[in-house]
């Protein structure tokens, strides 16, 4: 029977993980506040994101770490590929009027690469068509958030069991179709039709290293990494040893 990789910590560090595709680091946080240290990746600049970081392609980087063996310096992988391709703004509202433009999706080959590592691993999308299997979907709701934000995880050789979904307290606050609605909401994407301010986005998705709106739109609620982080390390504590 093939035994289980165990990974090698020197002395009380916490496992590594690597963060593909950060953006500002609303994933890389809750993993950090789960207990891993964190290593992250961007093809552009985010000097926000809060932990050590690799400015580059991230399938580059990857494709590198495992022809290298850097990869073996990480216990587990977070990748959010660019989800325009398949989210439901895209394939929705901004399809129907003809707006937006081609985007290439990288799901299919951050998977074969994250499969090529033997490490654990999450794929996050948005709702929408992004071909993953939804085997985790998070709402903001169910940690007591100001957003929605349903988020899909796909989990490569793990798995962590689904919270129930809790009841939405009323409408996400906004215009919709001329009409202005009130709710406990807000509208964690674009621009003008009463969406809320950068501040307001903050306090809603927990995050304060950023006032970046674009950053704040693109983030994952730390609140569900830390979630997913915490089951990830139990899953993983049969296989951590320190080095002496």
């Amino acid at each position: 029977m093939t035994q289980p990789t165990t990974f090698r910590r020197e002395h009380d560090q916490p496992p590594r993980l690597l963060d593909l595709f950060c953006c500002a680091g609303g994933a890389a946080v809750g993993y950090a506040r789960a207990g891993f240290a964190v290593d992250g990746c961007d093809i552009a600049d985010r000097p926000n994101y809060p932990f050590p970081r690799h400015r580059g392609d991230a399938l580059a980087h990857l494709a590198h770490l495992i022809a290298t063996g850097g990869i073996r310096r990480y216990a587990f992988v977070h990748a959010s590929p660019p989800c325009q391709h398949g989210c439901a703004l895209t394939v929705g509202t901004n399809a129907s009027q003809g707006w937006g433009r081609a985007h290439v999706d990288l799901v299919a080959p951050t998977r074969e690469l994250l499969d090529a590592t033997g490490l654990p691993y999450v794929i996050e999308q948005p709702n929408g068509r992004a071909k993953i299997r939804k085997d985790l979907t998070l709402c903001g709701e169910m940690f007591g958030l100001g957003v929605i934000r349903h988020r899909n995880f796909e989990l490569g050789g793990w798995s962590i069991e689904q919270p129930a979904h809790v009841p939405h307290r009323g409408r996400v606050r906004g215009y919709r179709h001329g009409q202005y609605f009130d709710g406990p909401y807000v509208a964690a994407y674009g621009n003008g039709g009463g969406k809320p301010t950068v501040p307001e986005l903050q306090t809603a998705m927990g995050i304060d290293w950023t006032d970046v709106r674009e950053e704040l739109t693109e983030a994952i609620p730390p609140a569900y990494t830390e979630h997913i982080g915490r089951a990830a390390l139990a899953h993983l504590a049969p296989t951590l040893e320190v080095a002496a």
